[in-house]
């Protein structure tokens, strides 16, 4: 089989990954070296200046000796399969990197032999790149359970960020649809990561203050996971136990949600449709508010079956179940309350923290200061009368807000433009990124 032909069954076959954004790590290219690592994001991520970067999003083979139901490149299933050899991966990311394609890779790979084996196969692609093509840039693994500790201490080594998914939320869930895994093994290799994360920190800090820094400049600064939401019964509180557990266990960096996708062929036992989008979008809703603005798992507002309302935003279902909490005074209440005002985020609550020393904020000051209020201006005091206010013990405030949810979704999740650009490369980009030829 030709290279485009693998590279065509391979990089389609990785789309089902999600758990490929930036590791963090920012670091520069000395004389000599290809590509850099930037702490703003890869894989079409959006840096803070707009521009988009991406990377070569592969499988090192779509081979597997495992049988999970869920996956399309089980071993029972009948796709079109192939395999690359480290030196092709090497050549296809200094090539797409050169001719401007790619600023990183991310690497996966289905099963062959046995997880070491595969570990040592990405493994050489890493050190082929940092070594012989002096690739500077992004690199992501993704190493599977039951892998060495050794390897999965090497396989940090030389790249940004490593990762194992942990698949699904429940133990009870892998055992039925992912026999081969357990949550055990997953635990297992998410800890000697996080050890290895850790001594691989200290040891960059020692580096710099060395006159002649060593390769120890690479290395993986975090790790993160992903779980297929909506194959198993496992209901929304339950994942977002299950994150909580990773994030605190483990100190992983990133928890990804994906949404079950039915797959040609595929076993009774799982769900004839696919898993909204919208409750993927939740999910990481709830997952940031967990996070970052001090929610609990258990106060989250669950409907029947303990899944999050999809009407609504977590913030927002949490505030109209505890109008008692209601209004917030912008000039007196805590950061900790002022991050439970729907709309209010980080960085509103700093400006508006910082804005209150000088003077009593307004409803003026606060349009001025472009703080969001179609939402938060229900949930607010200021200085002056709030007409807004009149709706905080009324049931209609739930439908005014669910009526702006509808009408935000109508637009593109995530700021897409209205006309994208098609992605991928065309046939004459892609033989010539092939061939070598600029």
């Amino acid at each position: 089989m030709d290279l485009s032909s693998k590279l065509k069954i391979l990089s389609d076959a990785a789309k089902y990954d999600a758990s490929c954004a930036s590791s963090g790590s920012t670091r520069s290219r000395k004389r000599g070296e290809l590509g850099d690592a930037s702490g703003v994001g890869i894989c079409h991520s959006y840096t803070p200046d707009g521009r988009c970067i991406s990377l070569l999003k592969i499988l090192f083979t779509n081979y597997c000796i495992y049988d999970c139901l869920y996956c399309v490149n089980r071993v029972s299933s009948d796709v079109p399969r192939a395999r690359f050899t480290p030196d092709e991966v090497v050549d296809l990311t200094i090539g797409f990197y050169k001719r401007n394609y790619i600023e990183g890779l991310f690497l996966s790979s289905g099963i062959l032999r046995s997880p070491d084996y595969t570990a040592e196969m990405l493994l050489e692609v890493a050190k082929k790149l940092r070594i012989s093509a002096r690739f500077a840039g992004y690199i992501h693994l993704k190493a599977a359970p039951g892998t060495s500790q050794e390897l999965l201490d090497q396989m940090s080594r030389w790249s940004d960020r490593i990762s194992v998914n942990i698949e699904l939320p429940t133990e009870k869930g892998l055992e039925k649809i992912a026999p081969a895994k357990s949550h055990r093994q997953v635990h297992t290799a998410m800890k000697d990561l996080a050890e290895s994360i850790l001594h691989r920190k200290d040891e960059a800090r020692s580096d710099r203050k060395r006159a002649s820094p060593s390769l120890t400049r690479f290395g993986a600064r975090s790790q993160s996971t992903q779980m297929v939401v909506g194959a198993t019964e496992a209901s929304d509180r339950d994942i977002l136990l299950k994150a909580r557990y990773l994030y605190e266990t483990f100190r992983l960096k990133r928890v990804y949600y994906t949404g079950f996708s039915p797959i040609p062929f595929s076993a009774p036992i799982l769900p004839p449709k696919a898993t909204p989008l919208l409750r993927e979008h939740r999910l990481y809703q709830a997952d940031w508010l967990q996070r970052f603005y001090g929610f609990q798992v258990e106060e989250f507002v669950y409907e029947k079956g303990e899944q999050l309302d999809l009407s609504v935003d977590p913030k927002v279902s949490w505030a109209l179940h505890h109008l008692s909490f209601f209004p917030v005074d912008v000039n007196t209440a805590s950061r900790e309350r002022l991050l439970r005002v729907p709309g209010f985020g980080q960085r509103t609550v700093s400006r508006i923290l910082q804005a209150r020393r000088f003077t009593k904020l307004s409803f003026g000051d606060l349009k001025r200061m472009r703080v969001p209020l179609r939402r938060a201006q229900y949930f607010i005091q200021t200085g002056e009368r709030n007409p807004f206010l009149r709706f905080l013990d009324q049931s209609s405030l739930g439908e005014l807000l669910g009526q702006q949810k509808k009408e935000q979704l109508l637009l593109p999740l995530f700021g897409a433009k209205k006309e994208e650009k098609k992605q991928g490369l065309g046939e004459r980009e892609l033989s010539a990124a092939i061939s070598g030829e600029f």
